[in-house]
């Protein structure tokens, strides 16, 4: 039988040396949830989502991923998920429309599919006529598109998209936003991580709020307002009370100094 769950991460360590980066992280992710991983830097956010794809090694704990054991299976994990790293590096001496054929070949994708799938997506990005060019001529909204398109290509069942929207357009970003809606719709499951709180709210079913390696606080805006007792204000002012930073009149005085 198939886990209910999309992402099951139980009592998972990661230690660089003397720095816990995460610690003893329990979570389950539904399949067909958009789910935020939020935190400030360095609470280990990245570290978790490079776990889930096995581009880190936890020093303990398992992670499974669409009912596979990460560490005994990577590759078929890799297969059904889709990644946009914060800063994507891309084969810049391609052009994009070589790189997204390499991409598919690379998952698959078949050659009647694959041409049809990258149009559709190069017109929706408005990336029609410079397809051609070489990535290395590219905006980095651009490539960012570029990035986004290889993620979803091979309609993998779980997206991981870290700062996802940054350098998009406001198009773009709309366009992006109801795609990952119609998506959850299709039981795809998304996981982001963004420092925009304003998108993590409005996208997403349940938030983990991440604080030097642990869950701080998760559950829907309703239970994280509880949780905050601030029963009506946004995610910014919950996170920010939350992470004890809550006050920064003092910092903001002293910079006018």
């Amino acid at each position: 039988m198939s886990s209910p769950y999309a992402v099951e991460i139980a009592g998972v360590t990661k230690r660089y040396n003397e720095i816990v980066a995460v610690n003893n992280m329990n979570l389950t992710i539904n399949r067909g949830e958009i789910f935020a991983l939020l935190g400030p830097n360095g609470s280990g956010k990245s570290t978790t989502l490079k776990m889930l794809l096995s581009l880190v090694q936890p020093t303990a704990g398992s992670i499974n991923v669409l009912g596979i054991d990460v560490q005994k299976d990577p590759v078929a994990v890799k297969q059904q998920v889709g990644y946009v790293p914060e800063s994507p590096t891309l084969y810049e001496f391609l052009t994009g429309i070589e790189y997204l054929d390499f991409i598919a070949d690379i998952y698959g994708v078949p050659p009647a599919e694959k041409q049809q799938r990258i149009t559709e997506y190069l017109r929706a990005l408005q990336l029609e006529g410079r397809e051609g060019d070489m990535i290395n001529s590219y905006s980095d909204g651009m490539k960012k598109k570029i990035s986004l398109i290889s993620a979803f290509l091979h309609k993998p069942k779980l997206l991981i998209l870290d700062e996802p929207l940054n350098a998009l357009d406001p198009r773009s970003a709309r366009i992006v936003k109801d795609l990952l809606h119609e998506l959850k719709a299709q039981g795809v499951t998304t996981i982001l991580s963004t420092h925009v709180l304003e998108i993590a709210e409005a996208l997403c079913d349940r938030i983990a709020i991440m604080y030097q390696g642990s869950i701080l606080a998760l559950g829907t805006m309703i239970e994280l307002r509880s949780r905050a007792s601030l029963p009506s204000s946004d995610l910014e002012d919950i996170f920010l009370k939350l992470t004890g930073t809550g006050d920064l009149r003092a910092v903001v005085e002293e910079l006018l100094r």
